[in-house]
Parts: structure tokens; sequence; C-alpha cells
């Protein structure tokens, strides 16, 4: 078989040979082979005997090498290297570092194998089915490969596929080539095994085996690095999240947080639950954009940054403004969308603001979804916004979902289909907030595959009946004319809390605080002003809430002051006091009582 005419169906053989016609096209269009000849017509060559030139370091000499001449060998010996013509297959492939073999028929017998291959697989005798001669390809998965290539007549390769035993990692190309057939005048006359032609006539494959064991523990070292750090981001993105939600006298909540799949790294999502006293809670969650390590840092400074926030009582919209100017000096490259919600028992509402994020949804208790609506004003860390607060109702046997974009955002559609997929979900998701998150998860289709991290926040206002009703009541009164209100708010408090049936110390000291911030805002407020006494399953609240918005601090008194002590009072008999401004204009101060273990259930 003629080296010249096989190699011709090497893969790239036909477009080397078609880069070499252009470059010479180009040389000749540039007159590059005229010049020397027309110097030599003058008797500027400089060619030796045999039409060479006779020294190839001189520039501009006559004539090019004639058809016999090659460069000199490499090693300087002075020795031509043989031409194509002169080097047989069997002598070219014996010299690969590659493993080659070659097969023909329809049993893909064995026509050759070269060095290489031998000192890899061992001796291997020709004429044999590749089943039988060569196992290693069938342990390597390539045998149906052999079939494809002599059906479709096309080449194909297999990567990165390990050799029996592990040790060895390589990268298959297969290539369908045609035996030359023999007759009168082919120079055609032995195989690449020196064989007969006449024994391989017909279509074979050529199989070329590369070793990528370097390669392919280089990039087992990358997924290990890879899976490394991922877990490492998960770790620090767990840990940055709440351990174990907060849970409100009024409300329950539950929350998940999902990473996406191996393939997607680790992104910001987080969730916090806060307590505010008074019965109010915070709710929060967020999604730093970007991925990894940096983008789980942020959002734990960013959760950081909004329990000290909240500790303000301060509405939503402005705890969202506070976020914004510092995300903006955590890094000004990063950004992030987050909801901030309040919900206050007294009022039966949720108030919030949005920075670039999803919309609550609520289902009532009849099971209509509605969607919590604008303001919503763009992510944090973008500047120059000043953000508003909205409400939504949220009463008896309501259902809240707070959520991230990874739930509800699938490629190649619209986000709104998959937050109207989620409000399908809710409407008909029962049971408890942690159930009603895995029924959504399992809804959406989030699975331990998905390609984007989810975080799920779930809360409940329960409708309670019976006897778990009994422990939660609610007693105000409106506080009029001027300095006779304070008698009047110690009475309605005396009488209350007889009768819920506290034991007579706890009486006594929700008194004397009821009378203190009392008096504290008859002489510090301005009207309207109101008491409003609440008992839960856990504590006792007393608030004073009236129309001036100067917040009362606690401050040591003098011996001879005589007013200054009622908030240090209040401080220090109470469990927790605090004070907050209202929408409205005005402020509120309040503190509270843990009850008793024996008295968090109601008398029989």
């Amino acid at each position: 078989m003629n080296f010249t005419r096989w190699s011709a169906r090497f893969p790239g053989t036909q477009r080397r040979a078609a880069a070499r016609s252009e470059h010479a096209a180009a040389q000749a269009k540039r007159g590059e082979g005229s010049v020397p000849a027309a110097r030599g017509a003058v008797g500027h060559s400089a060619s030796g005997p045999d039409g060479c030139p006779a020294d190839p370091t001189v520039r501009g000499t006559g004539s090019a090498p004639g058809p016999g001449c090659v460069p000199a060998a490499a090693d300087g010996t002075g020795t031509p290297a043989p031409s194509l013509d002169e080097l047989s297959v069997r002598d070219v492939l014996d010299r690969l570092p590659a493993l080659v073999a070659l097969v023909h028929g329809p049993d893909h017998r064995v026509a050759y194998v070269n060095d290489a291959y031998t000192s890899g697989f061992g001796a291997r005798a020709p004429g044999a089915p590749a089943h039988l001669a060569l196992p290693e390809l069938g342990e390597l998965g390539l045998l149906p490969l052999l079939d494809q290539v002599q059906r479709s007549g096309k080449p194909r390769t297999a990567k990165n596929r390990t050799a029996p035993g592990g040790t060895s990692s390589y990268t298959v190309t297969c290539t369908p080539i045609e035996f030359p057939k023999t007759g009168a005048g082919s120079d055609t006359g032995s195989g690449p095994d020196g064989e007969a032609a006449e024994a391989h006539t017909g279509t074979g494959v050529l199989i070329h085996l590369a070793d990528v064991t370097d390669h392919a523990e280089a990039v087992e070292r990358l997924r290990a690095s890879e899976r490394r750090q991922r877990e490492a981001a998960v770790t620090l993105q767990r840990s940055l999240l709440p351990q174990e939600l907060e849970q409100p006298d009024d409300l329950r909540v539950a929350a998940t947080y999902q990473p996406g799949g191996t393939e997607a790294a680790v992104g910001g999502d987080w969730y916090d639950v806060i307590t505010l006293g008074a019965g109010r809670t915070a709710l929060v969650i967020g999604d730093v954009m970007g991925r990894g390590v940096r983008a789980a840092a942020v959002m734990g400074q960013l959760r950081t940054a909004v329990r000290a926030y909240a500790r303000l009582d301060l509405p939503p919209h402005e705890v969202l403004q506070l976020l914004d100017g510092l995300a903006a000096e955590i890094d000004a490259s990063q950004i992030a969308t987050c909801v901030y919600a309040v919900h206050d028992p007294n009022e039966g509402l949720l108030a919030y603001a949005s920075a670039g994020h999803l919309p609550i949804l609520v289902r009532d208790e009849d099971g209509t979804v509605r969607r919590a609506a604008d303001p919503t004003g763009p992510p944090l860390g973008t500047g120059g916004w000043l953000h508003t607060s909205g409400t939504i109702a949220l009463g008896p046997g309501s259902t809240a979902v707070l959520y991230t974009d990874g739930l509800v955002e699938r490629r190649g559609e619209d986000i709104d289909e998959g937050v109207g997929a989620l409000e399908r979900a809710l409407s008909g998701a029962q049971g408890t907030p942690a159930v009603i998150c895995d029924r959504l998860m399992r809804a959406l289709g989030v699975d331990a595959d998905h390609d984007d991290d989810v975080a799920v926040m779930v809360l409940q206002q329960p409708a309670r009946t019976g006897a778990d009703a009994e422990l939660f009541h609610n007693a105000a009164l409106e506080l009029l004319g001027g300095v006779e209100a304070a008698p009047r708010a110690r009475a309605f408090a005396q009488g209350v809390l007889a009768s819920w049936r506290f034991p007579v110390e706890l009486c006594d000291l929700g008194v004397l605080a009821a009378s203190e911030l009392v008096a504290n805002s008859l002489q510090h407020g301005t009207p309207p002003m109101r008491l409003r006494l609440r008992r839960t399953d856990r504590r006792l609240i007393i608030e004073v809430t009236d129309g001036d918005d100067h917040l009362p601090r606690r401050r040591r008194a003098e011996p001879a002051d005589e007013t200054g002590r009622g908030i240090s009072i209040v401080a220090t008999i109470a469990s927790a006091w605090g004070s907050r401004r209202t929408p409205g204009g005005g402020k509120a101060v309040w503190c509270e009582f843990a009850l008793p273990d024996k008295d968090k259930q109601p008398d029989k």
C-alpha cells in the first residue's frame, strides 16, 4: 500500500494539503518564484551539481531545489532524510508514540498494530476478529463505535476512556479507510503489515488511541478542587443562615434552603426571622447576585446588618434604605434583592418593602391567593432611590410565602409564569409551614440537581379556637383628659389583669408598668393616647401610644430630680422594653413580662 494514497485519508490531511496549495498560490501571485530564476539567468546561481543549493544560507540563489533534493538530517550528520515515497506506512506508524491499530471487514479483523500498541497491550496476531484479538477495545466500549464508523463512513471520537485496570486514559479516534484494490499496474503491493494487499481489500477502520492520562488526572484534580470549594461555600452559606428560626407568639414559621446542583455554584440566598418585641415580628428574605464564597460572604454581612437595623424598630422602607447604602459600601459590584416585612398581630397586617424582589404571596383561609402589590424599588446597592412601604392583610388562618427567584425562574419562560405556578401550588397546599415548604419545592420541580439555589419561607397566622384561644387576649383604653387619665389607666389595668387570672405579684408589676408608661406619655406626649394590654401564651405585653414622635430613652436621675425615673423603673421590672415610631407620626412605648410556666395555660 502506498503511503501517499493512504495518508490522504487521515483526518486533516486534506485540509493541510489545501493550505499548502493556497500558500503556493499566494507566493506565485507575489512573484516570489520568478525572482530567483531571473537572478540565476545572469550568473547568480549558487546551485550544486544535483540542482540543490550549494549553500542554503545564501539568499537569492538562482533555482529551486530539484525534485530529488531533501533537507539534511536534523542530527547534523549530513545524511539526507528519506522522502515520503521512500517511507513505508509501517515505518511511519511504528514510530508514532500514540497507539494505532487497523482493522478491516465486517468482523473488524486485525490488519495491523504498531509498536506503541504492542507495548501498551501486548502483541496481537493479525487476522483475528477484534472482539477476540483486541479485548481491550471491548473493555473500552469501542466495538459499537467501530460498527458505527464502518456503517456511516464518518469518523468518531470517544474521549477519556479509561483502560482496563484504571491506570491510563485514552481519547480514541476511529477513522474509516478504504484499502486500494489490487490489479495490473497497481502500486499497492502490500498492506501495512507486509502482507499481500489482496487480504485487506475493502473497508476498514484506523483506530488511534492518544494517551490523555495526565490530562484526565488534571481534570479530576480540578473537579476535586471545585467540589471542595463548593462544599466550603455551602458550609459557609448554611453557617450564615439561622440555625434555628425564632418562633413568634402569634405566627408559625418555617423556612428551607436548597443549594443548586453540583454543576451550579452556591449563590447568596438568605432569610431570617427577628422578634421585635410587643408581639411584632420582622421577616426578611433576599438574594445576593453572583455565585460562590464571595456571594455567601456578602449575604452574611447583609443578614447581620438587617438584624442590627431591625433592633431600631424602623419602618420597612427605612430598613431597606439603610441596607441600600451598606450594600454599596460592601461591594459596589454586588447587588442584592430583598423584601423586609413586619407582622403586627394587633393590626392583622403585614407591612413590607421590597428592593427588586419577587412579590409576597398570601393565601386566605378560603384558599384565595393574593399577591402583595407595589411598591417595589430597585435592588440593594444601586443607590439613589427612596423606598416606600406597603401593607397586606394577614388575618387568622392566612398563610404567606416569601421566596427567591430560584423557585420560580426557568430558562425560556417568563418569570411571571413561574409566580403563577407557585400561586396555583400554594392554593392547594395544606398543613404546617414546614410541610407547605416541602410541597411547594416539589410542585415547582426543585430537586438536588436544580440549577439555582432556592430559599423559601412560609408563615401562618393560626385561627385559634377553644382552649387555645383562651391564651390570647387583648384590651385597650383610650386615655382622654389630663392628669385624671392616670388613675383610670391604673384601675383599668388592675381589672383586666385580674380577669386574666394572673398571680398577684404579676398583676402588681403590670399595674406599676402601665402607670409609669401612661405617666410618661401624659407628661411628654400629645393626644391621641391609648393604653393596650395583651397576653399571649408566653408573655404579657403593655403598650402606650401617643401622637408625639420623640422617643424616650433611659437615663440616670439625680437624687434631687423629681422626674426621669419612669423608664428606668419599667426597664428594671420588665423582661424587655422598647419604643418605636408609628406610621401616623407618633410613637409607641412598650414593655413585656414573661409568664411563669404555670400561667402559660388557661385556668380550668
